[in-house]
């Protein structure tokens, strides 16, 4: 059975999205990205090394051409900065399908939605593909999409909380009014809330700081992987209605 998603018209297997930051170096995270079976890694463009030829890079242990890059503006605090950022990203790669996060500030990391929705306008207009980091709002994620988000990626949590997903309603609400795909982004901190992210119907799940500060980061991708998809099983499955009073597994009538 295969189950694949698609974003901008580019298909993809793995629901499952990873970072390549915190870890202890550049191999512990290809062997994360191995164990997740991620198709897609996040890159912040700001963070890349262009200073010195002789360091390693990452391509170096992750391959773009089996691994497909989208980079990010991690550490953009206004739209114009958003832009610029994945403007060189696109010069440097001819990368188009991209991730825009636009902070608003640096102690929650919550998006500012005012400057995310500007620059999604303007990623749009010039070609891009942005897939967009937003608040948990139905209203804002619909705008966004409007704007030409080719994905809405609502966060679950706080960048980096692992408090994992703190309002499923909304979340839900989201899901149901997309015509793009929804990705929970930021706040997983272990495989029962990506689990829980995709019985919610979401398209995908993309974390960081949940495989990377694990303690075995490895096996850690290996559990997020089994999480995403049982959770997408058990969405496709149609989970058992709930109820207040007990309903036995053994009917009472006709006992002895």
């Amino acid at each position: 059975m295969t189950d694949q998603w698609s974003v901008a018209g580019r298909t993809f297997m793995s629901r499952l999205i990873v970072g390549t930051g915190k870890y202890k170096d550049f191999e512990q995270n290809a062997a994360a990205v191995a164990a997740s079976g991620a198709e897609i890694v996040t890159v912040a463009v700001r963070r890349v090394n262009v200073s010195d030829p002789t360091a390693p890079m990452l391509t170096d242990y992750i391959d773009p051409k089996k691994i497909t890059y989208l980079p990010n503006t991690a550490g953009c605090f206004n739209a114009d900065d958003a832009i610029r950022t994945l403007r060189l990203a696109r010069e440097a790669g001819g990368w188009d399908l991209v991730k825009l996060e636009v902070l608003g500030e640096a102690k929650t990391l919550y998006p500012n939605m005012r400057e995310t929705l500007e620059a999604t306008e303007v990623l749009a207009k010039e070609g891009f593909l942005p897939m967009v980091y937003c608040v948990d709002d139905p209203i804002a994620a619909k705008q966004l999409e409007d704007a030409g988000a080719v994905a809405v990626m609502p966060l679950g949590a706080p960048i980096g909380s692992g408090l994992g997903i703190q309002n499923r309603v909304t979340i839900r609400l989201i899901v149901e009014g997309a015509s793009v795909p929804v990705l929970v982004d930021a706040g997983v901190g272990t495989a029962s809330d990506a689990a829980v992210a995709m019985e919610l119907g979401c398209d995908g799940v993309l974390m960081n700081t949940a495989i990377a500060e694990a303690k075995d980061p490895v096996r850690m991708a290996r559990a997020m992987k089994l999480a995403v998809e049982a959770g997408r099983d058990a969405y496709l499955a149609g989970r058992m209605g709930q109820r207040r009073y007990a309903d036995p597994s053994s009917p009472l009538a006709g006992l002895i």
